[in-house]
């Protein structure tokens, strides 16, 4: 009896375990923000290449200022995956080699989606992005992924 109520238990864990597996995975919509009064018109191509320092201008002439979360941030991740097409390994050696070589410098990083509301807000070239569940009314959203 208490081998049959054993076999039972493994099997529902079991198939809980195959279901799990085959759920997929729980993504966060990113919004890729700027400041209220940038009326600039931005597709994935501009802003990946704003993102990879390829870029330093908006199509309007005003300057760009990437700004990225903190590293590990599953927002950033995110962005990285979903615009970037890149994991963060491949971001931080593409950012490494073209520091290395003076070539670039990498996005200004802040630690929290308040904090980088608060700076695309008080910025008109800030460009960033935050968890779309985190967007005020201080921005405009420009994109979501």
């Amino acid at each position: 009896m208490q081998s049959s109520i054993k076999n039972r238990l493994l099997c529902s864990i079991g198939a809980i375990g195959m279901l799990l597996s085959m759920s997929p995975a729980v993504s966060a919509e990113v919004a890729v923000i700027v400041h209220p009064s940038n009326n600039v018109a931005l597709d994935k191509a501009e802003i990946e290449r704003i993102f990879l320092g390829k870029s330093k201008a908006f199509s309007s002439g005003e300057t760009a200022i990437p700004t990225n979360l903190a590293a590990g941030a599953t927002t950033r991740s995110e962005f990285e995956d979903k615009v970037l097409g890149r994991t963060s390994a491949q971001v931080n050696a593409y950012w490494a080699k073209l520091v290395f070589t003076g070539k670039g410098t990498k996005p200004k990083e802040l630690d929290s989606d308040g904090q980088v509301t608060e700076f695309v807000a008080g910025n008109v070239g800030a460009i960033a992005y935050v968890a779309a569940s985190s967007v005020t009314g201080n921005v405009k959203v420009v994109a979501t992924f």
